[in-house]
């Protein structure tokens, strides 16, 4: 019963109507460029070759390579000559031959699917009429730069170019333009800057997530509030390192009895950024805020990053908050999720409880509003902690540094995290536990 068909007769038979042609469409284009149909000459789809599969290349210096494909326990290897062009990281067709070998079955590249490379970011070197950016991955091979080309970048200098082509003539280097100059590589920043832009990765914002963050209203409006707690009058704290940026969860805590009431607070992005949206669609792309030494890269604009979407002292914010009953044994006993409205009372640093901790009558003057909060804190932790201990919870405190930079953005120390009474809590009693992080109420 199996027939090759074209794209109108498969929408045919699976009475696809024709208004979602289009969509039919770009499904059977996915199902080919992941290597699990074929396209033939003649425009109809069939089953793939068995000897045919779309992988991940990766480039070896030396000139041979290997492709990565899903669901395959073993790389295929492509002797130099036989890598069809491509460049490291490209999603490739590749056809196998000869038997496989002791390790690995032998492949040839028969087709590119897709590039992996937009930009490249290096060393140029210039000559009289032409340049050449040596890219900082040297898996990838060095790009032609024709003399209109250059930008106006200087020999020794840390660029940024875009690939034109991709070198298929034959013994062809790749052809690019330098879109950027990044300084010379002992600029300070000069070196973050170039691995920031090797992975793609951007740090201003296009227009129209701009102009969608600027239309956010602030302060809250009555509207924003509507089917809301409001949890505006209880003490709640942010507790974070003193270098923390954006503040994205709070937390609050009463004692009830013997037991205790704890709020977890979390920032309600969702009440700004709509599915389908420009901002959407960019926090999509980016996946994470990013932490290069000494700066920071938002998923989210600015005014979302560090404004409403920040949960800062004094400012009324939108919250997604988990309100947990625990017993006196650290067990809970019931809960319940809601959407809310903050105000934190107070941000405070584990540097600065710690010293609390350690001196309450020296720094108690600084926490006089939560002094009886953050006791409570320990004591809960410590609770939870040692009920986590009990049950043979693996410990993972690694040790942890930060780099100091210095004015010109150049490191100049290592700095270990001291583990303290802010971070860490031991039983009174019983064998000595992992060390208790205050950040296991959050």
């Amino acid at each position: 019963m199996y027939k090759p068909m074209k794209l109108k007769e498969l929408a045919l038979f699976l009475d696809v109507p024709r208004e979602e042609r289009d969509n039919l469409s770009k499904v059977l284009a996915l199902l080919v460029s992941e290597g699990k149909l074929q396209l033939s000459d003649k425009g109809r789809y069939q089953k793939p070759d068995t000897n045919t599969l779309v992988g991940s290349y990766m480039a070896h210096p030396k000139g041979f390579g290997f492709v990565r494909v899903e669901g395959v326990n073993k790389d295929f290897y492509i002797p130099e000559g036989r890598t069809g062009k491509a460049l490291h990281g490209d999603t490739v067709r590749i056809t196998l031959y000869g038997r496989p070998g002791q390790n690995r079955q032998e492949a040839f590249v028969e087709g590119i699917v897709k590039h992996a490379n937009k930009t490249v970011v290096g060393f140029y070197k210039k000559n009289k009429k032409f340049g050449f950016l040596l890219p900082d991955n040297r898996r990838l091979p060095d790009i032609f730069i024709a003399g209109g080309d250059d930008g106006g970048a200087k020999s020794g200098q840390k660029v940024v170019a875009a690939l034109l082509d991709f070198g298929n003539g034959k013994g062809k280097n790749p052809q690019g333009r330098i879109t950027e100059i990044l300084g010379y590589f002992d600029a300070p920043g000069v070196d973050i800057d170039s691995i920031v832009k090797s992975y793609g990765i951007e740090s201003e914002f296009p227009e129209d997530v701009l102009l969608e963050s600027e239309a956010v209203e602030v302060p809250l409006a009555p509207r924003d509030l509507a089917d809301r707690r409001d949890f505006r009058r209880e003490l709640c704290v942010t507790i974070d390192s003193l270098e923390a940026k954006d503040l994205d969860d709070a937390i609050s805590l009463t004692k009830q009895g013997d037991g205790y009431r704890l709020g977890v607070h979390i920032a309600d992005v969702t009440h700004y950024v709509r599915e389908g949206t420009a901002l959407d669609r960019e926090a999509l792309s980016r996946g994470t805020g990013i932490y290069p030494v000494g700066r920071v890269i938002p998923m989210l604009p600015p005014k979302l990053s560090d404004g409403v979407c920040s949960l800062n002292a004094g400012e009324d914010r939108l919250t997604l908050s988990c309100l947990m009953d625990i017993d006196k044994n650290g067990k809970v006993i019931g809960h319940e999720i809601c959407k809310s409205v903050i105000r934190v009372s107070k941000r405070l640093s584990y540097e600065g409880v710690s010293k609390f901790f350690e001196h309450p009558l020296e720094e108690g003057a600084d926490f006089s509003d939560c002094h009886e909060m953050l006791l409570s804190m320990r004591n809960l932790s410590h609770l939870l902690r040692k009920k986590r201990y009990d049950r043979g919870a693996i410990d993972f405190d690694f040790p942890e540094s930060r780099i100091t930079l210095d004015k010109r953005q150049r490191a100049v120390d290592v700095v270990v995290y001291e583990r303290n009474d802010a971070t860490r809590d031991t039983p009174a009693t019983g064998p000595t536990p992992p060390s208790t992080d205050s950040r296991d109420l959050q």
